[in-house]
């Protein structure tokens, strides 16, 4: 439970940790939000508004799809089916039927007012109107832009570059153009109001302007299974996105009325070739007839044949019925045989074959889609191709039928006419004028019967055009679903700007913290050298503050130095071995880290409780404490004749002649007293002379001579002169400048301490920016400081 405690609690700090590293920064978050929204209210204000129209249409079962053919519907082996809803979607978005829809609105060519910040397009009841000379195959391909400025009710301005100077023209007349001449007619109405305002007219190629529409326009099934679908369109101009709709669903049904009418023409042509040949057979039968009654004197010869009419009756009336289906499928084979390419088969002819019926009508719908797809794709696409495969499929089921058929119908025809012969053996007595009569009038019969039959099937395939209904029933004209627009949407932009707001300083600070490799703080650096004490950690200075604390001193940086006295005496209090434990020493990793700046500081803040104090410079390599040692707030005491001027450790190092009072420098900063040891001149062997048994020596009579011994030591990554010294210190405290030392860099320390030779190890972070202080730098400190204020960065 204690484990789990622990791991909770550690768990809320990192969490904390990381809600600081984003709250200390909260005015650059409320900046940029401001900002943001700010960008969002000019983008709302100068944007474009787009409003939202819709309309809701049924797709209805074809159910006269094949009426045309209905002569081929005697055996219903194949159903008609309907037509899917998701083909007939994709029918009405096609690009053909939006390139119609362009033709017909005029929407290839836009007026637009040009305004001081927006522009906006007239599509209604323009100032002007625009009439080409050009052919409409050439302005429908033309891409132009051109620019009309109306400066009175006589004459206007041209130009085709914005930048350019206007040519005055007079109203009426024709103007040269890249597309031909071009000829403004004022609207009386409208013009006086739209004085001195530029326009721009932009023609777009009507292919262009189809593709544009077609991808802005949503068609979707209400709910699967439904036949129901509707219709959106997103557009500036309300009326305009009414009127397509309602212009691309009429095209869709005008268009499917056009495909029914082609078969109906296409039906009636064939059935028309079939009544003149037909007619002319009946014709030259009826005058046989009439030439053998006025050849052989005949009038009545009913009665004489009655016998043979009984007997032969029902043979005849199935010869007859089997001779005109085999006429039809004879007539029906020869023309799909001649058939070349695809071309619509005709339909309704009165073969009883219902597999043949509905093979034709499945052909003639696929061909009359692939037509519609011809209009904006070529033969190589994919669909197309599939499309002729599955047509060429159909021909050739309807061939092989119409041949079965046609087989069939001769092997009964010859059935029935052995059957007929056999009868007319038996009656082969009746008088031969008889049997010469009945096969005229049979004959007769057979050739009425089958014009009578055309003719009706005629009228019937225009009847079934003149009553073809629409493949779609509108439910709902196109409407405007609001009066607020569709885009831009105030809510979503502002939450969306909002969100970009606050992501773009927190993505920055969250970019910067993963790539951030330095120490920042004492939280930062005791997550690095976990288990070795950080004492303290000291803030960054400005160039007012001064670098030694003063008797009394509430600063910020006085305060921390307390807080370091008081840990570092805890340590010392608590070590374990013998003597005084006073020898601190004071290292970093590299130069500019601060550890003389702490050594000088440590110094003044013992001193200022009335303790003795010794300062040694113990990087003979670069010395630097005499900088903090000199100044209007430090005196040197005393001039007793043992003390040499300019010596220091250095010297003490190299001359046995020389004691330890010969090297020390008793100071008085603000009031305080403090004893220096400097470094002296440089040697040419520093590492030698720590090495020997003068430096032992020294710190071991210091340590028993005062409460404090603080030795400023050299860096441990750029010499080795420290841990030469190291096996005497009672304390050793690591330097680490905030912003600049990388985290990396502790891994050094940290092994030396494992390996013993930084005995008694501990940090200190200097440097500290005030946003990255503790809790401490808070609310224990500055109360001494008048602090900024919020607004002030």
């Amino acid at each position: 439970m204690n484990l789990n405690t622990q791991g909770s609690k550690s768990e809320q700090s990192d969490l904390k940790e990381i809600l600081r590293t984003y709250s200390k920064h909260w005015k650059w978050f409320v900046l940029s939000v401001i900002l943001a929204l700010s960008i969002a209210v000019v983008y709302i204000r100068y944007s474009t508004p787009e409003y939202s129209a819709e309309a809701q249409i049924q797709i209805l079962a074809d159910a006269n799809s094949s009426s045309e053919l209905s002569l081929f519907q005697d055996m219903k082996i194949l159903s008609q089916g309907t037509n899917k809803v998701q083909d007939e979607i994709e029918i009405l978005g096609s690009r053909s039927n939006f390139v119609e829809v362009v033709k017909k609105l005029g929407l290839n060519i836009q007026i637009v007012a040009l305004g001081n910040v927006k522009n906006s397009e007239l599509y209604k009841n323009p100032p002007f109107s625009i009439n080409f000379m050009a052919p409409d195959s050439v302005v429908y391909n033309s891409k132009l832009d051109f620019y009309i400025n109306l400066s009175s009710e006589s004459t206007f301005g041209f130009s085709e570059d914005e930048n350019a100077p206007f040519k005055v023209y007079s109203y009426g007349k024709m103007i040269s153009s890249s597309i031909g001449g071009v000829i403004i007619i004022p609207n009386t109405e409208r013009i006086k109001d739209n004085f001195d305002r530029k326009f721009k007219i932009s023609i777009t190629p009507v292919d262009l302007m189809a593709q544009i529409y077609q991808k802005k326009i949503v068609i979707v099934q209400a709910e699967e299974f439904s036949n129901i679908v509707n219709i959106s369109l997103d557009d500036p101009i309300q009326v305009k996105a009414r009127d397509i709709l309602n212009t691309l669903i009429a095209t869709y049904n005008n268009n499917a009325i056009d495909d029914k009418k082609q078969i109906a023409d296409k039906t009636s042509e064939f059935i028309d070739d079939r009544i003149a040949k037909i007619y002319s057979n009946l014709s030259t039968v009826d005058q046989t007839e009439e030439e053998f009654k006025a050849g052989k004197g005949l009038t009545d010869l009913a009665s004489q044949s009655n016998i043979n009419v009984n007997l032969s009756a029902t043979n005849r009336q199935q010869l007859q019925n089997a001779s005109v289906q085999l006429d039809i499928a004879s007539s029906m084979k020869d023309y799909v045989d001649n058939l070349d390419g695809y071309d619509i088969i005709p339909s309704n002819v009165g073969l009883s074959d219902g597999s043949i019926t509905n093979a034709t009508a499945r052909y003639n719908e696929l061909l009359q889609q692939r037509k519609r797809l011809l209009k904006s794709s070529n033969e190589k696409n994919p669909v197309i191709q599939s499309l002729d495969q599955e047509l060429d499929n159909l021909k050739q089921n309807v061939r092989s039928s119409l041949a079965n058929v046609e087989n069939t119908l001769s092997l009964q025809v010859n059935s029935l006419s052995g059957q007929l012969s056999r009868i007319n053996s038996q009656i082969y007595s009746a008088p031969k004028n008889e049997r010469a009569l009945r096969d005229i009038t049979r004959q007769q019969q057979t050739t009425e019967q089958l014009y009578l039959y055309l003719l009706q099937k005629r009228e019937e395939s225009q009847i079934a055009y003149a009553s073809a209904a629409q493949k779609s029933k509108v439910i709902d004209r196109a409407y405007n679903v609001s009066l607020l627009p569709a885009s831009p949407k105030k809510n979503i932009v502002f939450l969306a700007f909002f969100i970009l707001g606050v992501m773009v300083p927190f993505s920055i600070i969250y970019v910067k913290d993963l790539l951030d490799n330095k120490i920042h703080n004492k939280v930062g650096l005791e997550k690095q050298v976990d288990g070795v004490p950080v004492l303290a950690e000291l803030p960054k200075l400005s160039k007012k503050d001064h670098k030694l604390v003063r008797n009394n001193d509430r600063s910020v940086l006085a305060e921390s130095l307390r807080i370091l006295r008081t840990n570092l005496d805890y340590l010392i209090k608590n070590k374990k071995t013998g003597g005084k434990g006073n020898l601190i020493y004071i290292t970093s990793s590299v130069p500019g880290e601060g550890k003389t700046f702490l050594s000088s500081n440590l110094a003044t803040i013992f001193a200022s409780t009335n303790k003795k104090v010794l300062m040694v410079g113990a990087d003979i390599r670069n010395p630097k404490l005499h900088t903090f040692f000199t100044g209007k707030d430090v005196d040197k005491l005393g001039t007793s004749s043992h003390v040499h001027k300019d010596t220091g450790l250095s010297e003490f190092l190299n001359d046995d002649s020389l004691s330890v009072k010969n090297i020390i420098n008793p100071m008085l900063v603000h009031s305080s007293t403090i004893d220096v040891i400097y470094s002296g001149k440089i040697p040419p062997n520093p590492a030698e002379l720590l090495m020997g048994k003068r430096m032992e020596e020294l710190l071991l009579e210091v340590s028993e001579l005062y409460d404090y011994v603080i030795v400023d030591t050299a860096p441990l990554m750029v010499v080795t002169d420290t841990l030469l010294i190291s096996e005497y210190a009672d304390q050793i405290i690591y330097v680490v400048r905030a912003d600049v030392t990388e985290k990396k860099v502790l891994n050094y320390p940290l092994k030396l301490k494992d390996e013993g030779k930084l005995p008694n190890l501990s940090f200190v972070v200097n440097d500290v920016s005030a946003s990255n202080l503790g809790y401490g730098g808070k609310y224990g400190y500055g109360y001494g400081k008048s602090l900024k204020k919020w607004w002030k960065f």
